[in-house]
């Protein structure tokens, strides 16, 4: 699921971005470091998307099951599924020469696509997230999980880069099969016995 989501965002941005710029650049995905991209790259100019954090979404959390009555006289109850948060964080490297105007400028484009689109459009979404019947919602340019990114930097043995960051909600499937019940049958109500009733 969660590299559906990566197919996802490559997806949108592709669309999305000048396609001057969008045949100049790669998209990475691991950890943001200069050696590590550089091995998955044949071009100058990259974005990488790193997803640093995944953690359940409590606010929109719904403990209430889902009741799907079948055509056999029997019902499947389903627990709803988890909202999970999956947060990355947004970098623009220029391998060759290291120029931070040409990163900024890939940031700025890449933060115009992103502030767009308030929740995942539908024809972008790769997957198992095509089936997804809840709405993907984004949080961009807001306080994210990393609190402190000076010192992530520093983990990561790196000088510190102009950096977005982005969360995208998804919805996980945790009792697809669920369980199957009897209906319960109506009782018949006889018209003579309340027409009695009412004598």
């Amino acid at each position: 699921m969660l590299q559906d989501l990566d197919d996802t965002l490559i997806e949108l941005l592709n669309r999305e971005l000048p396609p001057d710029l969008v045949q100049q650049i790669n998209f990475s995905f691991s950890s943001p470091d200069k050696d590590s991209i550089s091995k998955e790259t044949t071009k100058s100019l990259v974005i990488n998307l790193f997803l640093y954090d995944v953690r359940a979404n409590l606010e929109l959390r719904n403990s209430v099951p889902t009741f799907e009555r079948e055509t056999n006289g029997k019902a499947t109850i389903r627990l709803p599924s988890a909202r999970v948060d999956c947060s990355y964080l947004i970098t623009a490297w220029s391998i060759q020469n290291a120029n931070p105007r040409e990163e900024h400028l890939i940031l700025g484009e890449v933060m115009k696509v992103l502030l767009r689109f308030p929740k995942l459009p539908m024809e972008v979404l790769q997957g198992s997230l095509k089936t997804q019947s809840l709405p993907l919602p984004t949080a961009f340019m807001r306080a994210g999980q990393l609190q402190n990114v000076g010192a992530f930097w520093q983990a990561m043995g790196g000088k510190p880069k102009a950096t977005l960051n982005y969360t995208v909600t998804i919805a996980v499937p945790v009792d697809p099969a669920g369980e199957e019940v009897p209906l319960a049958q109506g009782s018949k109500i006889s018209l003579e016995l309340l027409a009695n009733k009412s004598e």
